[in-house]
């Protein structure tokens, strides 16, 4: 699995979309970023986003095996996840 860090993302559909990637060092001037872990095909598995690096929300995705998404789980400190499911 390959991790990857992103400033920010864009639209409003599941997966998240994320964009401008940065590179470690990016990191280190940062408050909040996104960190995500990616599959053989590319996929994203996991999302999380960090806030002076803890985790404040977190995306994880399982896709169907012709490479639709499948399921989302969205989760957020002190709440219950959200569970999305495609057929």
């Amino acid at each position: 699995m390959r991790e990857r860090h992103f400033l920010s993302y864009r639209g409003v559909q599941l997966p998240l979309q994320l964009m401008q990637e940065l590179d470690v060092d990016g990191l280190r001037h940062r408050n909040t970023w996104y960190t995500a872990g990616y599959d053989a095909q590319y996929r994203p598995l996991w999302i999380e986003q960090r806030v002076y690096g803890e985790v404040a929300l977190r995306h994880d995705y399982r896709w169907h095996a012709d490479g639709r998404l499948a399921e989302a789980v969205i989760q957020q400190p002190d709440e219950d996840p959200v569970i999305r499911r495609w057929d």
